[in-house]
């Protein structure tokens, strides 16, 4: 079974934590009965002893400590500011420095569990470097029963208890979200509530109105609570979510065979795609995790990774030690010292400095000066080692494009035909690579939680025995010449790392309060006058009406002096309801048959009427659908449904409404009436 991702539950009790328990996950069964549409994804079980639960249970207890000591310090601040008696003043200081020094423990005691890297790692028992995961945002239970009860009474009218299911069915939802597996089956939950919150958006969520309900969410890396009632920090965080689930699967990967590596690089570049598409969409996040430069830093380091994937691909393919499969080792080596020299730089910036946990900061190091003094390692190799005459043309080549500059002294191709000169370019590159190896060790020592690492310090200390080998198969003692100082390789990669943005529509799904009714009318934007119940009796003319489109029906005109004129039946109204029976989503022709079929009685229509709301007029929801703009600060995005297409919806933060291109209401277009060429009867 797969183990949980590292997402903590944030109850009112503490969890007890036992020393045993096994890694695997117990799923978790979420009733649903009753549920038409019910998820069949469900979260893992939150009490099952994992060593990734144990890791998250203490991350959730932490958070809440966190959350206690910055309201006591809220509040002293606040007194402290208020009075004017010196003695109060004096006291309030005391007391805020023991809570100041209490936060700066806890937070050195997440960072240590933020920076436990090796709880990700893969199982298998080939020696690779680490990778540097993610934990996921931390997030309180949310209860959406009486905010969506009441908008249900007031805005659409209708009796909420008859929805008790459909809000009981998101919140479960909801809850299993917080604990998604640690595979594919974990990603497709989270994108299924993400795409759910559109929905949830567009029915509940009007622009000038809040639907009272708190979203907390806690920093993923230094555990700061934030609570926000705008739906896009809730869309925001599991966006987030989805990209750290992927560093998390990305990281378990066996990375010692070639199809492990292929799994590895995928997760990695879509982990880099939905920081990028979150940083690119969001703005004024609330949390420095999602902050602008924080998600540039984690771009690039899922960039970094990717490379480094890429280098153990090639290394595994491979075989020979020809002279130009060196060089290229070398060059794709230097490659992976670059990006993480690039990731390095983001996080010494002036806001990421203080955020960043030293041990990712360490980490990072280590790993820029390991690929550089491999990428010596594999030039050496190269020059040091036999070359036949068949490949001396194809290495020449190579070697002339080899430097990031041409290096002072004899020219490449005469360095490559003599032997001896091979052999101290070679000898220069070595001691290169030794000192890189040692100041990786060095950095590597420096950082507790590395020493900790096992897997990293024996991959530290062969490649360093390997190179420092070397070099003493090549020092003579009768060498008197003084080592020449190796140039700088020109990094290259035959594979550059793609940014993978999330596929929303490869989960498809239902809207949860479908029973509500088409969007394109009964939306929270839209707004309309209550029920009417029209009682027609047919005549020798017909009830004197013409419809047209479908879910629902339109009344598009009514004929003057016709039965359903002189009932109060007006052009512009919607059909909701035929004699009691709900007709939102009925078809053109289903709702004529039922009028076909009336009796001598008569019919009762259960009609709205939609009023204009800015000016602007609710249309039918396929026009949008033709016209609809990828750009995500419109709160626009179709969902998988049955043509599982898909494109997103995101908000900045404060909601504050863009006005871009055509207007928009609900989620159609606002056209005229005659603007829709739908087919018209009269009856």
């Amino acid at each position: 079974m797969e183990e949980p991702a590292t997402s903590t539950l944030h109850r009112e009790f503490e969890m007890s934590l036992s020393d045993g328990g096994s890694d695997d996950d117990m799923p978790l069964t979420l009733p649903t009965e009753g549920s038409h549409s019910g998820s069949i994804r469900k979260g893992c079980d939150p009490f099952a002893q994992t060593q990734r639960s144990k890791l998250q249970h203490r991350r959730a207890r932490i958070n809440q400590q966190i959350n206690k000591e910055m309201r006591m310090r809220a509040g002293a601040e606040n007194l402290f500011r208020a009075t004017t008696n010196n003695k109060v003043k004096e006291t309030v200081a005391l007391e805020l420095s023991f809570v100041n020094s209490n936060l700066q423990l806890l937070k050195e005691e997440l960072e240590e569990l933020n920076s436990n890297m090796e709880v990700y790692q893969t199982d298998c028992e080939a020696v690779n470097v680490p990778m540097i995961p993610l934990g996921l945002k931390e997030t309180k239970e949310v209860d959406f029963t009486v905010s969506i009860q009441d908008f249900i009474c007031e805005h659409y009218g209708e009796d909420s208890s008859l929805y008790d299911k459909e809000i009981k069915e998101l919140m479960e939802l909801r809850q299993a979200m917080r604990t998604p597996s640690r595979n594919q089956a974990g990603l497709e939950l989270l994108m299924e509530y993400y795409n759910q919150l559109y929905y949830l958006d567009q029915r509940f969520f009007p622009p000038h109105r809040n639907l009272g309900v708190h979203f907390h969410w806690y920093d993923s890396l230094t555990g700061v609570p934030s609570c926000q009632r705008a739906l896009a920090f809730e869309k925001g965080s599991v966006l987030f979510n989805i990209g750290a689930l992927y560093t998390q699967i990305g990281a378990r990967q066996d990375r010692s065979a070639t199809a492990g590596i292929d799994r590895a690089i995928d997760a990695f570049q879509r982990a880099a795609g939905a920081f990028n598409y979150l940083k690119e969409n969001f703005s004024n996040a609330p949390s420095l995790d999602m902050s602008g430069p924080s998600l540039c830093m984690l771009v690039r380091l899922m960039v970094a990774q990717v490379q480094e994937c890429v280098f153990e691909r090639v290394t595994l393919t491979t075989q020979d030690t020809h002279f130009t499969s060196q060089l290229r080792l070398a060059q794709e080596a230097a490659r992976v010292s670059d990006v993480y020299l690039l990731v390095q730089q983001t996080m010494t910036q002036p806001l990421m400095k203080d955020y960043v946990p030293f041990s990712w900061a360490s980490m990072v190091q280590v790993k820029a000066e390991h690929f550089r003094a491999l990428s010596h390692y594999y030039t050496a190799a190269a020059l040091c080692d036999h070359m036949s005459s068949a490949e001396e043309e194809e290495a020449e080549k190579a070697f002339l494009q080899f430097y990031v500059s041409t290096p002072a002294g004899p020219s490449l191709s005469l360095v490559l035909q003599d032997p001896e000169k091979r052999t101290k370019t070679g000898k220069a590159h070595l001691r290169r690579a030794v000192i890189r190896h040692e100041e990786a060790m060095r950095v590597h020592g420096l950082c507790k939680i590395l020493r900790k690492m096992d897997i990293l310090q024996d991959v530290l200390s062969l490649t360093h025995k390997r190179s420092l080998d070397k070099y003493s198969e090549l020092d003579r003692e009768d060498d008197f010449d003084e080592t020449a100082e190796a140039p700088e390789i020109q990094s290259q990669t035959h594979q550059k790392p793609d940014i993978t943005p999330p596929n929303f529509s490869t989960v498809q799904v239902a809207d949860i309060f479908q029973r509500l009714g088409p969007l394109s009318v009964f939306c929270a934007r839209a707004r309309w006058g209550p029920v009417r119940v029209i009682c027609l009796q047919r005549r020798e003319g017909g009830l004197g009406l013409t419809l047209r489109g479908d879910s629902p029906v339109l009344v598009a005109g009514v004929v003057p002096g016709g039965c359903a004129a002189e009932a109060g039946l007006r052009e512009g109204d919607y059909i909701v309801a035929v004699d009691g029976q709900d007709c939102k989503w009925a078809k053109h022709g289903e709702v004529v048959q039922m009028l076909k079929s009336c009796s001598d009685r008569g019919v009762e229509l259960s009609v709205v009427t939609l009023h204009s709301h800015d000016t602007q007029q609710v249309e039918r929801r396929a026009i949008m659908l033709s016209h609809c703009s990828d750009k995500e600060n419109t709160r626009q995005r179709l969902l998988g449904g049955a043509k599982g297409q898909s494109s997103a919806s995101l908000l900045n933060w404060n909601r504050k409404k863009k006005r871009e291109g055509t207007k928009r209401l609900g989620s159609t277009f606002s056209l005229s009436f005659g603007s829709i060429r739908d087919a018209e009867a009269m009856y």
